[in-house]
């Protein structure tokens, strides 16, 4: 039984070693796109961006119910 368990474990070792590297390669040059795209724009224009879109979205205020 032990012997089954170490081929299992040493097949579950190669895959997460060989295929982990190769699945977090996009997730990684996306991350690496985002931050070059954020840094090619300006801060006050992020920070105006964010207002706006706050403003724009902001929760309607609760009227209080009268009796």
């Amino acid at each position: 039984m032990f012997r089954y368990t170490a081929w299992a474990l040493l097949a579950l070792y190669l895959l997460v070693v060989g295929l982990a590297p190769a699945a977090l390669a996009p997730v990684t040059l996306a991350f690496d796109g985002l931050a070059a795209v954020l840094a090619a724009i300006p801060g006050p224009v992020l920070l105006l961006a964010a207002v706006v879109a706050w403003l724009k979205h902001r929760p309607a205020p609760v009227k209080a119910a009268t009796a």
